[in-house]
C-alpha cells in the first residue's frame, strides 16, 4: 500500500455536528493525523450510548481521530490552543460566526504566529462580507434560503425539505477542497489561507435544473413532486412497482426509444403524442400512466434488470435497510460492516474520494471523549505529569 496523499499533514478539527466532522473525516481518510477538539461536556451530538440517535453519525464521522477536551472559557485553555496552533497545518471550525473570534482564536490571531497556518471556516453564510455574515444557519434553514425546499414537495403541497442532510455534508467536501487547494498553495508559496465555506454557496448550485427552467419559462414554476421542474422531460418520475417503486428518467430521443422497447410498446416510438421531448411534455400525464403500467406489474429487481438491458437510466428505490447492505458499495469497500452490542452489524461509509492502488486507511474506534489530551499535549507542547495534573483539577482539561 501506497503512502496517503496527506500523511505528515496535522489538523485541529473544532467541527461540530456534521459539516466540520465530514471535513475532518475526510481528512483522516487522506492520510492526515486530525485531533479533535471538544468543550470538557463534549461535542454537541457525542452518544451516551450505542442505542442513541447520533450513535452512527458520531462515530462514522470521527473514527481515526485523536480526542482531546479543553475548555476555551478559560485563560490557559486558550492559551493551549494557541501554542497547538504554532505546531499543527490546519485548524478547522464550524462554530457559530465570531465564536472563535471571542476566544482571540481566529484567523488573524493565529495567523499572526503561525504564517504558514491554514485557518479553515465552515458557516451558514460565509465569513468574510455580506448581510447574512453572521446569521445562524443549518442544514434545514439553508434548503429553505437556497430555494431548494421551494422546489421540493408536490404541486399541490407545502415546500418540504429533503431527510438527507446534503447541504452539511456537501459544505463539508467543499471545506475539505479548500483545504487541500490552500495546502498545495502553500507548497508554492510557503504562505497560509484563509478557507472561507459558506453553506448557502454549496446549496444554489445544486438547483441548475430548478434555475435553468426559471429563467426558460420567465417565472416561479409550481413545485413538481418528483417530475421534472418545468415538466419538459417525460418519463423522469417515480414509479410504482410491485414492490415498492422504480425511478427512471429519459433525456435524449434514443431514451425515449430504449424504453419503448423495455415496455415491449415498440409501436409508441412512432406515435405524434411522444415523438420529441416537447410532444412528451405536452402528455405527460398520459407518459406517466404508460410508463406505470408496465413498471407496476414488476417487481422492482426485474424492471431495473430489463432496464440495464434496454440501456435505460433506471435504478429501484431503495430503503434505508437495503441502502445500509447495497451489494455494490460493500464490494467497493465503500461501506464497511462493525458489530456492536444491542446495534448487531452496521455499515459505516468510507471516503467517496478514492486513489489508484491506495486503499483508504482502516476504520479504528471513535476515542472517548479527552482520551488523548494527555498524549497530544505532552508530544506537542511538552507537558509533563505535574502540569496535566494541575490543568485537570482546574477544569482546563480532561
Amino acid at each position: 500500500m501506497n503512502q496517503q496523499p496527506l500523511a505528515g499533514i496535522t489538523v485541529l478539527d473544532f467541527g461540530q455536528v456534521y459539516n466540520g466532522p465530514y471535513c475532518g473525516f475526510l481528512l483522516t481518510q487522506a492520510g492526515a493525523r486530525v485531533i479533535k477538539v471538544e468543550s470538557l461536556i463534549g461535542e454537541t451530538i457525542r452518544p451516551k450510548k450505542n442505542k442513541d440517535i447520533s450513535f452512527f453519525p458520531f462515530n462514522n464521522l470521527n473514527f481515526n481521530k485523536e480526542c482531546i477536551a479543553i475548555d476555551l472559557k478559560k485563560a490557559p485553555g486558550r492559551e493551549i490552543v494557541r501554542a497547538l496552533s504554532k505546531k499543527v497545518d490546519v485548524v478547522l471550525q464550524n462554530f457559530a460566526p465570531g465564536t472563535m473570534e471571542k476566544f482571540g482564536l481566529g484567523y488573524t490571531d493565529l495567523i499572526a504566529e503561525n504564517p504558514r497556518l491554514i485557518y479553515a471556516m465552515g458557516t451558514g453564510y460565509g465569513s468574510s462580507e455580506g448581510p447574512y455574515r453572521d446569521f445562524l444557519g443549518m442544514d434545514i434553514t439553508l434548503q429553505a434560503m437556497s430555494g431548494a425546499m421551494s422546489v421540493t414537495g408536490e404541486e399541490d403541497g407545502p415546500p418540504l425539505k429533503t431527510p438527507a442532510a446534503y447541504i452539511d455534508f456537501m459544505a463539508g467536501a467543499h471545506l475539505y477542497g479548500g483545504i487541500v487547494t490552500a495546502l498545495f498553495a502553500r507548497s508554492v508559496s510557503g504562505k497560509g489561507a484563509a478557507v472561507d465555506i459558506s453553506m448557502q454557496d454549496c446549496a444554489f448550485p445544486t438547483l441548475s435544473t430548478a434555475i435553468g427552467s426559471f429563467y426558460s419559462e420567465g417565472e416561479e414554476l409550481p413545485r413538481a413532486g418528483s417530475r421534472h421542474p418545468a415538466k419538459t422531460v417525460s418519463p423522469y418520475n417515480v414509479y410504482k412497482a410491485k414492490d415498492g417503486h422504480v425511478a427512471i428518467i429519459c433525456i435524449r430521443e434514443g431514451h425515449w426509444k430504449k424504453i419503448c422497447d423495455a415496455m415491449g410498446k415498440p409501436e409508441l416510438k412512432e406515435d405524434p403524442r411522444f415523438s420529441g421531448a416537447k410532444a412528451r411534455g405536452e402528455n405527460i400525464d398520459e407518459v406517466d400512466h404508460l410508463v406505470t403500467e408496465w413498471t407496476s406489474r414488476l417487481k422492482r429487481e426485474t424492471i431495473f434488470k430489463i432496464a440495464q438491458e434496454c440501456g435505460v437510466i433506471c435504478a429501484p428505490v431503495q430503503t434505508i435497510s437495503e441502502s445500509v447492505n447495497d451489494v455494490h458499495m460493500l464490494s467497493r469497500g465503500s461501506l464497511k460492516k462493525k458489530t456492536y452490542s444491542e446495534l448487531g452489524d452496521v455499515s459505516f461509509f468510507q471516503t467517496p474520494i478514492r486513489f489508484q492502488d491506495i486503499d483508504p486507511p482502516e476504520l479504528k474506534e471513535v476515542r472517548q471523549l479527552g482520551e488523548d489530551t494527555n498524549s497530544v499535549l505532552s508530544e506537542f507542547l511538552s507537558f509533563d505529569t505535574e502540569k496535566l495534573d494541575s490543568l485537570e483539577t482546574e477544569g482546563v482539561i480532561v
